[in-house]
């Protein structure tokens, strides 16, 4: 997950002021829901309880940036936190509804897979180069388009006609059997997953194409 560095930080000077900050509560609050969610899904009983932990859990991410921004106390502290939490709650969703046989595995496996690559990135670019980067809208709509999708999943609801094209089971809505319509907002998210982790790789080669030049312009012949 990448962050934004043009977002403004608290400019405290009391540590404690920049951890109690009512947008960093509100993220430590989503943190608590991600295992309550996770364990309510899996026992199978109760889709609408799942769904409105997840949905809160999920809304709660535009309300404390928006408290943070508004009130001048978007903190360091926050800013790492944050995107740690977004993904852990859309992981606890993704292997939830594996485990509850709503997703395909290699959905999973992609999903992951693409966090943890740029999750490297990221760390790279941080380790080596010192340099972060801005949170494209691309990026931002992906993870609304998954938590979207997500949700209906959990929920379980609406169903929709599948379109009868090709009869294979890791490709729910593309045979003849019913899916629910969240099945096809995971498919768009899936698509900009791809694309988005394609954009921030060609940003991050620009970056690094910069930083090179400039060490390399300040270095003694």
């Amino acid at each position: 997950m990448v962050v934004d560095p043009k977002r403004p930080t608290s400019t405290h000077t009391d540590p404690a002021r920049d951890i109690y900050t009512v947008a960093n509560i509100i993220t430590v609050l989503r943190l608590i829901l991600v295992p309550i969610f996770f364990a309510v899904l899996l026992t199978g009983d109760n889709d609408v309880l799942a769904f409105i932990l997840f949905a809160l859990a999920a809304s709660t991410d535009w309300l404390d940036g928006q408290i943070a921004r508004r009130t001048g106390t978007v903190t360091q502290i926050g800013a790492a936190i944050d995107p740690i939490v977004d993904r852990l709650l859309i992981a606890a969703g993704v292997l939830g509804l594996y485990i509850e046989n709503r997703l395909p595995l290699w959905i999973l496996v992609v999903l992951i897979a693409r966090d943890l690559y740029l999750g490297y990135g990221v760390w790279r670019l941080e380790h080596y180069y010192h340099r972060r980067l801005t949170v494209t809208y691309a990026g931002k709509t992906t993870t609304a388009v998954l938590l979207a999708g997500f949700s209906l999943l959990i929920l379980n609801w609406p169903i929709a006609p599948g379109l009868g094209i090709v009869e294979v089971s890791w490709l729910p809505g593309w045979g003849s059997e019913p899916v629910c319509v969240g099945m096809w907002f995971v498919y768009v998210g899936l698509v900009l997953s791809v694309t988005t982790a394609v954009q921030y790789t060609f940003r991050a080669g620009r970056v690094r194409h910069e930083v090179n030049a400039q060490r390399a312009a300040h270095t003694p012949a």
